[in-house]
């Protein structure tokens, strides 16, 4: 008997996300469109003032991004079809995933699944199973999570008809940085050993968290791609972008993410609504009615949550493309549509008005629930 102390098991995570999953459902919805361009966004009419939710494979081999304008989209893909946006059909489709990831077992072991949205979910081998409990597995086996992987994307197939792909990492920014690598309908892996082979060359907007900002501000730094990043001095980062998002941004470049996957269900702080203007308003009446309409959507919004507002924002953007947001901390929490549509409209009050008015929204931030967040 070898006087060698046990290995730890090799922690696995894998991030599943689903291939272009809006304009898939509304394919699967419209199956004459399978291989055609499809845009999704607003009410579907690439005349208005709307950006673009998701586009197929097709539609992005044409130009079409997320988030692009849709008269620019038409522009890009003119023989493309435009679809609104159906959210509730998008939410049931994602259920369906949703359990069906829940239902697996990697080797007979429950699995803890977190959803980050519509389409995308981490998904690991719940702690402390696998050794009785009823889930027997030997305990030296080697665990194989791309034939895990694979498993789990046959589970979404045979679930919703929609197809998925795998990143597989020792932590949760491998796995959902090395998604993108298998996309689309594959699997593949990033891990401690490769990591700054796989990364270290790339600039440091390729990692999950840093965003066009933050790479630019390290770049003043002298600091341009992810090997970089990692073996830059950690005092330095901390000076210039302060004590905690230094250290971690350089835990991003060496690959390191401690955070566990958790299973509890995202409970929102807040609800918001936004409304793009198809005609610029100019009138400030206006302005208000708009403010006070939607405060009442949100209102819906958080009553369905069961907890009150404790705090109202705006947003408004004036014409051509400026952007002002306030905010206000309320007396005392509460759920009337007209305090709170009051509070919106006081907001205006501190914004100028001199300008025509593109978009507003209202934000209605809520208490916390019993046992915080």
């Amino acid at each position: 008997m070898s006087d060698e102390p046990p290995t730890a098991p090799t922690r696995w995570v894998l991030h599943v996300d689903l291939d272009q999953f809006v304009a898939a459902v509304e394919v699967l919805r419209r199956p004459e469109l399978a291989g055609l361009p499809v845009v999704v966004g607003g009410r579907g009419d690439p005349t208005e003032r709307a950006v673009v939710s998701t586009a197929s494979y097709e539609a992005r081999e044409l130009g079409v991004g997320s988030g692009m304008p849709l008269r620019l989209a038409v522009r890009k893909a003119p023989d493309a079809v435009f679809l609104p946006v159906d959210a509730p059909a998008y939410d049931a489709a994602s259920a369906v995933v949703m359990e069906a990831l829940r239902a697996q077992r990697w080797d007979g072991v429950p699995v803890d699944v977190e959803v980050l949205g519509w389409d995308e979910a981490f998904v690991a081998e719940r702690p402390g199973e696998g050794e009785g409990g009823g889930f027997p597995r030997e305990r030296d086996r080697p665990r194989d999570p791309v034939a895990f992987a694979e498993q789990l994307r046959a589970a979404v197939l045979a679930a919703s008809d929609l197809h998925c792909s795998v990143g597989i990492g020792n932590n949760k920014l491998q796995a959902k940085i090395a998604t993108d690598f298998g996309k689309p309908r594959g699997v593949y892996t990033i891990t401690d050993e490769t990591w700054f082979e796989e990364m270290g060359e790339r600039p440091t907007r390729a990692l999950w968290g840093i965003g066009a900002k933050t790479a630019k501000r390290l770049a003043g730094l002298g600091i341009d791609t992810v090997r970089q990043l990692a073996e830059s001095d950690v005092r330095v980062l901390a000076a210039e972008l302060g004590p905690t998002m230094g250290p971690w941004y350089h835990r991003l470049g060496r690959g390191v993410d401690s955070s566990p996957v958790d299973p509890q269900p995202y409970v929102p702080r807040a609800h918001g609504r936004e409304e793009t203007f198809q005609v610029d308003l100019e009138e400030w009446a206006d302005v208000e009615d708009a403010a006070r309409r939607l405060t009442r959507r949100v209102v819906a919004d958080i009553d369905a949550e069961g907890r009150p507002a404790a705090r109202v924002g705006i947003k408004v953007r004036f014409k051509p493309f400026f952007t002002v947001t306030r905010s206000l901390t309320l007396p005392a929490p509460t759920n009337d549509p007209d305090a709170l549509a009051a509070a919106a409209v006081e907001l205006l009050g501190r914004v100028d008005q001199d300008r025509p008015v593109r978009l507003l929204g209202v934000r209605l931030e809520m208490t916390e629930p019993p046992g915080g967040y």
